[in-house]
């Protein structure tokens, strides 16, 4: 295992071979919580990586599953010693804890395949975008959290500006996300022209569905979808949420979004289409 690889993407993978022995003794997560007197939903959280794996829960869990081969178990624990280490992102201990399981999968992706209907993605945004963003949509936040989770999503842009950029970042967004004004018309002038300059590059690919259109599946909800270089490491399908978020990884539901990512790439104009739109919205911005 390449020891760059991030902490959540190690806790994943143990959880994922944690779950792979459970499911092989055919228990059930009910009935390992009962063995461990611990609750279901921490077996639960262990298998999907949302929570942090002990090396103590490891050799437990060996044990319920009687795992009797050493060198097995030593690469559990070793794994799960790990899994335990901070990734940059622990620096900001005031950042949700939802949030930061996310970024850790953001470091680790080699795309990222998503659809926004509201904002332009946290990849994409200027830094007075961001800020805008983050002081509208948490008005109780102080002034010293606005500008640290804002230096949080200029960090996260490391894998748009960096040297481990994605292989591919392809952003769907409805015309909206063109039109409502951010910050001020000189915020989303600066924040349209950042667009353009991005979507310039090769592994960087920027649709718009444009309100012509009508309706379409997106306006349900944004999501995305995050691949790793890894094959052992299943697709993510994320949804951030108000007071939670929702990770779907397994095969069914993954292929559900994969399609109807599909679908909203289609209902989107082409790329030149959607850079002349979002080129002559910026220039309204400036009358």
């Amino acid at each position: 295992m390449s020891a760059n690889i991030n902490p959540t993407v190690r806790r994943r993978r143990l959880g994922s071979e944690l779950r792979r022995l459970r499911e092989h003794r055919g228990m059930t997560a009910e009935e390992v919580a009962g063995r461990l007197m611990v609750s279901q939903s921490k077996i639960s959280r262990l298998e999907n990586g949302r929570r942090s794996i002990s090396q103590r829960d490891v050799r437990d869990l060996c044990d319920v599953y009687e795992v009797t081969d050493e060198q097995m178990r030593t690469s559990l624990m070793d794994m799960a010693k790990e899994s335990r280490q901070r990734g940059w992102w622990h620096d900001f201990n005031d950042m949700p804890t939802p949030y930061s399981v996310y970024i850790g999968l953001e470091a680790e992706a080699s795309s990222i395949r998503a659809y926004e209907s509201s904002f332009v993605p946290g990849l994409l945004q200027t830094e007075q975008y961001a800020h805008a963003v983050v002081e509208g949509t948490q008005p109780d936040t102080d002034a010293l959290s606005v500008q640290r989770r804002v230096q949080v999503r200029m960090k996260r842009q490391e894998r748009v500006n960096g040297d481990n950029q994605l292989g591919s970042l392809w952003t769907v967004i409805d015309e909206a996300v063109l039109r409502r004004v951010v910050g001020s018309n000189e915020v989303m002038a600066q924040q349209l022209k950042h667009m353009l300059e991005l979507s310039q590059r090769s592994n960087i690919t920027i649709q718009v569905i444009p309100f012509s259109h009508g309706a379409h599946p997106g306006m349900t909800g944004t999501f995305s979808l995050l691949e790793f270089p890894e094959s052992a490491d299943s697709t993510v399908v994320y949804f951030e949420g108000v007071t939670s978020d929702l990770y779907l990884e397994k095969e069914a539901d993954v292929r559900r979004y994969t399609g109807l990512y599909d679908y909203l790439r289609a209902a989107a104009l082409g790329v030149a289409e959607s850079r002349t739109l979002i080129a002559r919205i910026g220039e309204d911005y400036h009358q």
